[in-house]
């Protein structure tokens, strides 16, 4: 794979609200990293790495426009439950896309539009 994703970002405007919300559902970490309001995620310890920043000022009244993501879980089932107890909102229930495996899309805290696919063969790191 020539060009893989090496970062990504999670804006946010309740920065801390946000932090909690990934540490609880996915486990993952934060490290304060740079300026104000802005941490590094560590998703796993051979995984990509993140950040998770202030929400900017949209551009030209577009607001942040970006990539869709979908994060590779064990159990989309399980998922939705801890997503919604961590006070995500379901967006889409959980549904099989044959082939690829079962994907629920959801938003965080702060309304980011996120999957979460269980798939068939899970993808390499």
């Amino acid at each position: 794979m020539p060009n893989p994703i090496a970062h990504f970002a999670i804006h946010a405007d309740d920065c801390a609200r946000a932090k909690r919300f990934y540490e609880t559902v996915f486990g993952w970490q934060f490290e304060p990293w740079g300026p104000p309001e802005f941490w590094r995620i560590h998703t796993t310890p051979d995984g990509i790495h993140g950040a998770l920043q202030k929400r900017r000022e949209p551009v030209a009244g577009a607001g942040m426009i970006g990539f869709e993501c979908s994060i590779a879980v064990e159990d989309v089932e399980a998922m939705v439950k801890t997503i919604e107890e961590a006070g995500g909102t379901i967006t889409l229930q959980p549904f099989l896309i044959e082939g690829v495996g079962t994907l629920a899309m959801f938003q965080d805290t702060e309304g980011n539009v996120v999957g979460a696919m269980q798939y068939v063969e899970r993808p390499a790191s």
